[in-house]
């Protein structure tokens, strides 16, 4: 079995230990929650994160089998609240390690929906399963990679690089809030790069800050577009501290990486150009996507499916009025 952790050198043993029970998960972002752990600062904590789907999904699941999840949000685990933290105060999170379970899946949900960048032009559900067991020489060394786990699936290489979707501290709010969008306390961020040995500073509202994390990802293309990245379940370990820093939203320091293989890589680029910055974006995918499909041998929605695991979105000009440009990059050595 390949190695399935990814942590930085000499990573410390954890002083606490979150475990997958109902007492230490919950699905809303609360300021009136009780912590599941109170700690030192400088602690270092490990959190045995559910995927997105809440464990409620075969490994290898149908559009039926996710339709029929029912959870009122991110499965988060947490709270744990860190002594001496006030509100004004910065929390410091050091991510040291994150242990895959050999699995993840990607859906794209029925056009109905809403959800996703392009959902009017994918009306039905699909689903993709992922073996995060692979190996593959990638840029010329041997990576861990993901790869689609069905047999009729195409072939591709993802280079796997793990990182929390949805991490935070509670807002100071008079009831609980939604996992779904991000805010000034961090939440549903999806930022690729806090993968292990990036450290993510986060403006405290409540007292003990009330560190959550959860919706973890095996990888991801910058903006996941269809909604999903490649979906798994993790343990996450971190330390938690408290810095003197004054921000007013999520700030980080992260070693990537930034293209897949880590270093530059051959690329094929999509353009969207227009005057509005969201309708760029969705031009940019929809043309890589074309690209995929009318090129490269992939069905629409699995092409969908690779753009939100490893195509990067990057706005490349915001100041050639009346039109900006967002670039869509897809690393050709994913594709095997």
């Amino acid at each position: 079995m390949t190695e399935r952790r990814f942590a930085v050198a000499d990573a410390p043993e954890p002083d606490h230990r979150l475990a997958d029970d109902p007492a230490n998960r919950h699905y809303a972002w609360d300021a009136d929650l009780d912590p599941a752990l109170t700690v030192a600062p400088g602690s270092v904590v490990q959190f045995d994160c559910r995927d997105a789907y809440d464990r409620q999904l075969p490994r290898e699941p149908t559009v039926d089998d996710v339709a029929a999840v029912d959870a009122d949000g991110h499965p988060l685990v947490g709270p744990v609240a860190v002594e001496g933290v006030e509100p004004g105060d910065t929390l410091r999170v050091d991510l040291l390690a994150f242990e895959h379970e050999g699995w993840g899946v990607s859906t794209v949900p029925a056009g109905e929906s809403g959800g996703g960048l392009l959902p009017e032009e994918f009306p039905e559900p699909h689903v993709r399963a992922w073996d995060l067991d692979g190996t593959a020489t990638v840029g010329g060394e041997e990576r861990r990679v993901a790869r689609f786990a069905a047999d009729d699936a195409p072939d591709v290489t993802v280079p796997l690089a793990p990182f929390p979707g949805n991490l935070g501290v509670a807002p100071a709010a008079d009831e609980p809030q939604s996992t779904m969008p991000p805010r000034a306390v961090g939440g549903n961020m999806d930022v690729k790069h806090l993968t292990a040995g990036a450290t993510l500073y986060l403006p405290v509202e409540a007292a003990g800050g009330l560190f959550s994390v959860g919706d973890c990802h095996g990888a991801q293309g910058d903006g996941e577009v269809c909604i999903t990245g490649i979906e798994a379940p993790m343990r996450v370990t971190a330390r938690l501290d408290v810095t003197d820093r004054a921000i007013d939203q999520p700030q980080f320091e992260t070693g990537g990486p930034f293209t897949p293989t880590g270093r530059d890589e051959p690329m094929y680029a999509t353009t969207g150009i227009a005057p509005d910055l969201m309708d760029a974006t969705k031009r940019a995918t929809r043309a890589m996507i074309d690209h995929l499909h009318e090129r490269r041998g992939f069905s629409r929605p699995d092409a969908y499916v690779l753009c939100s695991a490893a195509v990067d979105l990057k706005i490349s000009e915001v100041v050639d009025a009346p039109n900006w440009t967002v670039t869509a990059y897809l690393p050709e050595s994913v594709l095997a």
